[in-house]
């Protein structure tokens, strides 16, 4: 079954679908006020996400201490990205990038 990303104006959803129209409607089924505004069926049945390319990169374990700054900060973004700043020595545009990809996979 060929995987689909479906963008809207405030998801990104990746899933299995076996068309487009079912890709769509899954979508529809789970964020019934929301538009499809691109859909591309990829080319493998695997989804990727490169960790450089959110900014978190390196030998030291960012999601660990992303998470960490978000407990600390009982989830407030501001507090954390200054949290995970001060505790890694990143500048503001990557702590922003680790913080904000934990808080979106459910920290």
């Amino acid at each position: 079954m060929p995987l689909f990303e479906v963008e809207t104006e405030s998801h990104i959803i990746i899933t299995w679908a076996t068309d487009n129209d079912e890709a769509a409607a899954v979508v529809t089924e789970a964020y019934p006020n929301d538009t499809v505004i691109r859909m591309t069926k990829r080319p493998r049945d695997t989804w990727v996400i490169s960790k450089s390319a959110l900014g978190i990169a390196g030998s030291l374990d960012p999601c660990s201490t992303a998470r960490d700054c978000l407990s600390k900060s009982e989830g407030d973004k501001v507090h954390a990205i200054r949290l995970y700043m001060h505790e890694t020595g990143v500048d503001l545009e990557q702590a922003r990038k680790a913080i904000e990809s934990n808080m979106v996979m459910g920290w």
